[in-house]
This record gives C-alpha cells, sequence and structure tokens, in this order.
C-alpha cells in the first residue's frame, strides 16, 4: 500500500522543496506543483476555470507518480491548495474542486508554515498575506479533520521536522 502525503500550505513556504527532499530520503516517487508547469505554458494570464484544469492535471500526475512509489508518494500540493487559491482569489470555488478535496484523501498533511523568508517569483501573488492564509489552511484542516503536522524549521531541521511528524502519524 502506497501512502500518500501532500505538502500544503502558502506560497513559498518550502513546498516543493520538501517534497522532493523527502522522496530522495525516502527513496522513492514525489508529485511535482503541476500549476506551475500548466501557468509557464499558458502563454496569458489565467482565468477562474483554469484552477479546476490544474486540479485536474494534479490528479493525474498524482497517478502517474503512484506506479514509481516506494510506500509513500509524496505530493507537492493538493485539492486544498487549488481550493483556497480559488476562494482567495474569486470569492468562490468550483463545485468539482470541493468535491476533490472531500474525496480524494491523502493520509497526511504537512502544513509548512510560514517561518521562511518570502522569494519573489512571478507565479506567486500574495507575499503580504502569508499569516492570513496560513490561518486559512490551518481552519480548513482542522474543520476537515484532515490528519496535518504544522511543518517549521529551515534547512535540515524542516526536513526532520516533516520526518518526525511521517513517523509519529503513519
Amino acid at each position: 500500500m502506497i501512502l500518500k502525503v501532500a505538502i500544503t500550505g502558502p506560497e513559498s513556504t518550502g513546498k516543493s522543496v520538501l517534497a522532493e527532499q523527502l522522496a530522495a530520503s525516502f527513496k522513492t516517487a514525489w508529485v511535482p506543483e503541476y500549476a506551475r508547469e500548466f501557468l509557464e505554458k499558458l502563454g496569458r494570464p489565467y482565468e477562474e476555470h483554469d484552477i479546476a484544469d490544474i486540479a485536474r492535471g494534479q490528479l493525474n500526475q498524482e497517478r502517474i507518480m503512484k506506479s514509481y512509489a516506494n510506500r509513500y508518494l509524496f505530493c507537492d500540493t493538493d485539492m486544498l491548495v487549488t481550493k483556497i487559491w480559488s476562494d482567495v482569489k474569486y470569492s468562490r470555488c468550483d463545485p468539482w474542486i470541493e468535491h476533490a478535496v472531500n474525496s480524494h484523501r491523502y493520509d497526511l498533511h504537512l502544513l509548512c508554515d510560514i517561518d521562511l523568508p518570502w522569494e519573489y517569483d512571478p507565479l506567486r501573488e500574495h507575499p503580504g498575506q502569508r499569516q492570513f492564509l496560513f490561518d486559512i489552511y490551518l481552519e480548513e484542516l482542522t474543520t476537515r479533520k484532515f490528519p496535518f503536522a504544522v511543518i517549521r524549521g529551515s534547512g535540515p531541521d524542516r526536513l526532520l521536522c516533516a520526518r518526525n511528524a511521517i513517523a509519529y502519524y503513519l
């Protein structure tokens, strides 16, 4: 059985780095953030309907990478990211995404704290709203009763925090 671990949280909290580090540490596969690939190839500003396409693409990538996984599959982002993105940007969310948040389960969510410095990236939109967004993630994970741990620290400490959470919960 493959255990799926979602790396989630606001922008610029080290999700991609952590997913890749965990996969290397556990000698398994990881799923990169599909939104980045999608938006870099889009050739125009994204629109509301694109977020559902991104969510579908992320799930498709998970299905593909699961066949390469060894005990764990680390997912750099999850359906909750697309839901919160849509809610914050458009004040609503495609019902398909909401359904996917509830039906596409992960064995553990690692919520990355905002304790890392913000790094500019042209695809990032909310440098001044990190605490606000973190609080939304925390509320969603808690309300939905998803299994989660908050990941803090930098460098090796952040990886160790994540490894300890995995050992504890899984």
